[in-house]
């Protein structure tokens, strides 16, 4: 008999794996980028889960799992929230508690072949249940979707044209399944050999259905990154050193001028020197240029962030103030509450303010301009409006300065393939300090990048395309068949649940006995 201190032991080491297994993820998101390991990545823990002594220990693995691979997706940010990061990824893994029971629910013990064949849907659809909630601005973002990893992966980006990065979070999570069904069910290998058949075939059939952009005219777009420009003076700095980049392109006809995020730390209106440089530069160059504004704004309270439009005579009107902000980097949730993150780490000491509403700007010669900032970027559906009201070219001004030397900035930039696969639109991503790239409109790069270690500009042809996919038309189709997925299968439980307690036979009670105590004869 095991002992209770052997058994805690135990209990201690299985959460440690759980917790191990759960990270093994984060090595196919860049920067290792091994696109290929998250097909396998999540099959250590779908094994653990399924061998769980009881549902309550499989909802714990799934718990500990969704820490260690909220964890490892974070730990950039480690430096600056400290040991809030671990609050965070406590928090945010606790959404992987119904993954972990619905994996032993479905796998575990000898499972038949029929629960197999569901657990090749439910369990993607639990995922993508994880990933619904914590795609909740407030809760982070979408930041790391399982999907997300697949970003340079072509036959993947089609497939994001057709369901977004949903669908390859399904698909993924599906094979992975699969995986673990052959290397541990024996009983049950035909219906994963079957599922990873049609895993491949419905890929195919959208590879072929799916409508590839029209691509016609060229634009040429050019990107300005002044690079690490820090201590004190630095916005001053910042924008001699964009200034001195942006005239260098004179004459290269041009269509339009991109800066970072924060690339301007002034309010054009209090500051209209900046202004009339900024205009001096689109007359030099013969192109409007995107800025980015982070300063308090004159006439309104607070500070807000804004891609704002400037041409030859200053700028246009067209504005667009940055709606979706970075949890504890640019406010805090729930200050009252949480305001002592700022004390143990580089938490916001003010909150931002939040714009209203998404733009789309006419940047001259027809040229039709989404602009997002930064952490906007991951939001599969701020891409999708924007090209849905007619963007023609998608932007995200970025900066990641404060995570120059981790893995951030290339996660970051490869979110715009796919933004851009999904949507059939070109999409520039333009960073102060890097990585800035440019997409086409099938999410794969067009010229070369520039790296966190350069402080230049670049001119690219960028290709705009026509057209409408399936998943600007359809929007967020996989999620609701994820949900319709998992009702479906709650209800089939309950039923089959009631099903066996009615017909489960009725245990004869103890013999009646008589006021003296002896058992009752028949007939008396």
């Amino acid at each position: 008999m095991q002992k209770p201190d052997d058994w805690l032991a135990s209990r201690w080491r299985r959460s440690v794996l759980a917790v191990l297994a759960g990270a093994l993820p984060v090595l196919a998101f860049p920067g290792p980028a091994l696109w290929w390991w998250a097909y396998v990545a999540l099959v250590p823990w779908i094994l653990l889960a399924r061998t769980a002594p009881g549902g309550r220990r499989a909802a714990y693995d799934g718990w500990c799992g969704g820490f260690g691979f909220v964890l490892a997706m974070h730990h950039w940010l480690l430096p600056n929230l400290h040991v809030f990061t671990f609050v965070i990824a406590a928090l945010l893994g606790a959404l992987w508690i119904p993954w972990g029971w619905l994996v032993r629910r479905t796998l575990g013990g000898a499972p038949s072949r029929g629960r197999v064949a569901a657990a090749l849907l439910v369990l993607p659809s639990g995922w993508l249940l994880a990933e619904l909630v914590r795609s909740w601005q407030g809760l982070g973002g979408p930041w790391g979707m399982l999907g997300a990893s697949q970003w340079q992966v072509a036959p993947a980006l089609r497939l994001a044209s057709v369901g977004g990065v949903w669908l390859l979070s399904f698909l993924v999570v599906a094979v992975n399944v699969a995986v673990a069904v052959l290397v541990a069910v024996r009983r049950a290998r035909v219906p994963a050999l079957a599922g990873l058949v049609a895993t491949a075939a419905a890929t195919s059939a959208a590879w072929g259905w799916a409508p590839r952009p029209d691509t016609g005219e060229r634009v040429a777009i050019a990107v300005v990154q002044p690079g690490i420009v820090a201590g004190a003076g630095s916005a001053e700095r910042r924008f001699d050193r964009e200034e001195q980049l942006t005239r260098g392109l004179a004459g290269r006809d041009l269509d339009l001028i991109v800066w970072g995020e924060s690339s301007v730390g002034h309010d054009l209106d209090d500051r209209p020197d900046l202004a009339r440089r900024l205009a001096a530069l689109s007359r030099e160059t013969g192109a409007d240029v995107l800025v980015n504004v982070d300063a308090r704004r004159s006439g309104k309270p607070g500070i807000y962030k804004s891609s704002v439009l400037v041409g030859p005579e200053g700028p246009t009107g067209d504005r667009y103030d940055k709606m979706r902000l970075v949890p504890f980097g640019e406010y805090v949730p729930f200050r009252s509450l949480l305001g002592w993150a700022t004390s143990v780490g580089k938490a916001a000491g003010e909150d931002r303010m939040r714009g209203t509403g998404q733009v789309v700007m006419n940047a001259g010669d027809g040229l039709r301009i989404g602009p997002m900032v930064c952490f906007e970027s991951a939001f599969p559906d701020m891409s999708r409006r924007l090209a849905a009201d007619g963007a023609g070219v998608l932007l995200a001004q970025s900066s990641t300065s404060t995570f120059q030397h981790t893995w951030a900035p290339e996660q970051h930039a490869s979110l715009a393939a796919l933004r851009a696969a999904e949507t059939g639109r070109p999409m520039v991503h333009a960073t102060l300090t890097g990585v800035s790239a440019v997409y086409d409109a099938n999410g794969a790069r067009t010229g070369p990048r520039l790296g966190t270690d350069a402080s230049a500009s670049r001119v690219y042809e960028v290709p705009v395309a026509h057209g409408t996919t399936p998943y600007v038309r359809y929007g967020d189709w996989t999620v609701y068949a994820a949900l319709l997925t998992l009702a479906a299968w709650g209800a089939a439980e309950g039923v089959r649940t009631v099903r066996l307690r009615r017909g489960r036979p009725v245990r004869p009670g103890p013999p009646a006995r008589t006021a003296h105590g002896s058992p009752a004869r028949p007939g008396r």
